[in-house]
């Protein structure tokens, strides 16, 4: 061969690797990113053309389904049953906006049919010349639970239509028994085929606005918890060998160490049942004392102070990026308190200052405590079916670690059931801890809170309830906002309250 050829003979070969390089490139390594832009029409046109899954509740309740239809587009996406309630969970499916929220997002794969997990099923669609198939997704929903939930929200009393959140859980499982937010949305609305009719649909949710129904407040915003985060100040005081008789100043407002800052209690006034100027960690917590707390965190614990709040929040998961339930969850905080600052330390061991929760990661630290100290891992998904309803994978339940004793979680118990009492409307058999958050600006409607589980002993579900706007502006209490909602959900699952 003589070099010429030779020439052209090697640069075709280079150009044949680099055609296979880019195609392999493109097809394996770019596949998943092209597949999942959302300008790619193939792709919507493929989805389209299949039935996708089914969500269902725990009891089959269909949440989501795919319905034939007579256009190009040969199945729409409809959710049948109380849309505006499910919402959170299942999000939507949209022909013409990124469905970037719930378990239409989260669950994808499964409901258009490519996970790895639906294998033999295509194999066998493909086998009998079937059109594919999308996988369910069975939920942990309980749909009574989920509705009294939505219900309670939207009859709250707020000033206007109700801004908040519900979680339920299972305590001895981490099921999500419940995850309700409002205001809402009717996903059947974005998942119309006619772009008009969806463009309007999604201008008129405002989904830039901060209380757009859009957001996930059970999962995605974050709120200073206020007094239901005693439950983790107290922890640290129990685990640093503090005894629930620890005594306490009962002072009406107290001077925070190294600072000009006046902390009051909540009520103005003394707390009660004081003796001498004192009471016990059990009464501080019981009547949501701040000065006694304040002394706790600052004058009490030893060693480190700061050091030891912060691993108790970290032991109860804040701080750590939550597991997904699959749905993402935002990352709970305790702030930055900086080096041995012991008045950020007195202020945040109250709920405020920087610290900032989900609803989820409340209603896992009440649930932590409810299962005796032990924190399971929550999840919404329970198992994942083929079209044909044979089960391909199941969820376990699984520890996540425990980050109180079994003493610890009782002595804790019989704090929030006395808290319980204290609070106005109380009922028999539950544990609480209510929580009055201030947002920041002076004056502004208060973050209204309530955590809690049912039974107090042997419990079988834990709750956790926020409001944003409250009837009472900034007086918009938990113990009178909050608490009938929290206890609506837990009375509905338990049959209590009657």
């Amino acid at each position: 061969m003589n070099r010429p050829i030779r020439r052209v003979a090697v640069a075709v070969i280079v150009m044949i690797v680099l055609l296979l390089a880019n195609a392999t490139y493109v097809q394996v390594i770019k596949a998943d990113g092209l597949r999942n832009d959302n300008r790619n029409s193939r792709v919507l046109l493929d989805e389209y053309s299949r039935e996708r899954g089914l969500i269902v509740a725990a009891d089959g309740t269909v949440l989501a389904e795919s319905v034939p239809t007579d256009n190009r587009f040969k199945y729409l996406r409809r959710y049948p049953t109380s849309p505006n309630a499910y919402a959170p969970v299942t999000g939507y499916f949209s022909l013409f906006y990124k469905s970037d929220r719930g378990l239409e997002h989260s669950e994808n794969a499964i409901l258009n049919g490519n996970d790895d997990r639906l294998f033999s099923q295509r194999f066998m669609d493909l086998f009998s010349g079937r059109d594919p198939r999308g996988g369910n997704v069975v939920t942990t929903i309980d749909p009574k639970l989920q509705m009294t939930a939505f219900r309670a929200l939207r009859e709250g009393d707020c000033d206007g239509p109700c801004r908040g959140a519900v979680v339920a859980l299972e305590p001895s499982t981490g099921k999500i028994l419940a995850m309700a937010s409002t205001p809402s949305y009717n996903p059947n609305e974005l998942a119309a085929q006619d772009a008009e009719e969806a463009t309007a649909a999604w201008n008129s949710l405002n989904p830039d606005s901060p209380a757009s129904p859009l957001i996930n407040r059970a999962i995605t915003a974050l709120y200073p918890p206020g007094s239901t985060f005693k439950v983790v100040t107290t922890a640290t005081a129990l685990d640093a060998g503090l005894p629930a008789s620890t005594r306490l100043t009962s002072a009406a407002r107290i001077t925070l160490p190294d600072s000009a800052t006046m902390l009051p209690n909540d009520s103005g006034e003394t707390c009660p049942g004081s003796t001498a100027g004192t009471v016990t960690l059990t009464q501080a917590f019981q009547y949501s004392c701040n000065t006694a707390f304040a002394q706790l965190v600052t004058e009490k614990l030893p060693d480190d102070p700061v050091q030891a709040f912060e691993k108790t929040a970290g032991d109860f998961g804040i701080d750590s990026k939550f597991p997904g339930i699959p749905l993402p969850v935002s990352t709970s905080t305790v702030g930055d308190i900086g080096d041995n600052d012991l008045a950020m330390l007195a202020q945040s061991s109250i709920g405020q200052r920087d610290v900032r929760l989900t609803v989820m990661q409340n209603a896992l630290i009440a649930a932590s405590v409810a299962n005796g100290g032990v924190r399971m891992r929550p999840y919404l998904v329970d198992k994942v079916q083929t079209a044909d309803l044979r089960t391909v994978s199941t969820t376990s339940p699984s520890t996540l670690n425990r980050p109180l004793s079994p003493d610890q979680a009782d002595t804790l118990t019989d704090m929030m059931i006395r808290s319980e009492q204290a609070t106005a409307g109380a009922q028999s058999g539950i544990a609480s801890k209510t929580g009055t958050a201030e947002p920041g600006d002076a004056g502004a409607t208060t973050y209204a809170w309530y955590i809690g589980f049912a039974p107090s002993s042997n419990s079988r579900i834990a709750v956790a309830v926020v409001v944003e706007n409250g009837s009472g502006g900034a007086n918009s209490y938990g113990g009178v906002v909050a608490a009938p909602i929290g206890r609506a959900v837990m009375n509905a699952y338990t049959g209590g309250g009657r």
